[in-house]
């Protein structure tokens, strides 16, 4: 009955939430670098840096991760042979589930940070031009620095949105904790046992990160 749970010590199912973390570490910088840029457009004094934010926010929000996923898949790679720098299909699939992760993601860090962006009081901002600094040194330097200590929270949980989103790259076949469980599933019998080995592994990746930055989130809150 439970002669499946032998895999539990196979480096394949630790192997495969290695490639979850991955994914999730991975796609997490990239989120966080495109979405700040993409704050930054959204609350830039240039009105088409401002329209191209709005228009991706708006529309990425609204499409499916999934059929993101899928076009990096079918669109970028086998319509428009891109390659990923890689001829091998696994690392090739890995990468542009990371494409794939950060495009979608990044619109949702950005919608964070641009909140964050709008409780910085407009004095602070009006002082720093005043003495010349110039639009990204306002940004950067002044208002940044004070958006994300009070975002931590709110990234938080996009960051735990992340890590169980990275299931849908099991679609393209990325090696990782969904396929795996699936796999196991198909060959196996005891679905609800494996199914809550698998929902407790997840629970292991994103309680612990929850906690601790909601921990760091308090102590880094802007008092005002």
């Amino acid at each position: 009955m439970f002669d499946f749970l032998s895999d539990y010590n196979n480096p394949s199912l630790l192997g495969a939430f290695w490639v979850t973390v991955q994914l999730t570490v991975f796609s997490a910088i990239g989120s966080l670098i495109w979405g700040t840029l993409l704050a930054a457009m959204r609350v830039s004094p240039v009105p088409l840096m401002r329209g191209f934010g709005t228009a991706y926010v708006n529309l990425v929000r609204n499409i499916p991760l999934t059929i993101i996923i899928l076009f990096t898949s079918l669109g970028l790679a086998n319509t428009f042979g891109v390659t990923m720098g890689t001829e091998d299909l696994k690392t090739r699939a890995f990468r542009l589930a990371i494409l794939g992760l950060v495009a979608y993601h990044a619109a949702f860090v950005c919608e964070a940070l641009r909140s964050g962006i709008n409780t910085v009081p407009v004095g602070q901002a009006e002082a720093a031009r005043a003495i010349g600094l110039s639009f990204t040194q306002v940004l950067t330097l002044v208002v940044l620095p004070q958006a994300f200590r009070t975002v931590v929270a709110p990234l938080t949980n996009v960051l735990i949105a992340l890590t169980k989103n990275t299931t849908v790259a099991a679609v393209i076949g990325v090696g990782e904790a969904a396929l795996l469980m699936k796999e196991m599933i198909e060959n196996e019998a005891e679905l609800l046992l494996i199914s809550a080995i698998f929902a407790l592994g997840f629970v292991i990746l994103t309680l612990p990160t929850g906690l601790i930055l909601g921990w760091v989130a308090k102590r880094v809150a802007v008092k005002r």
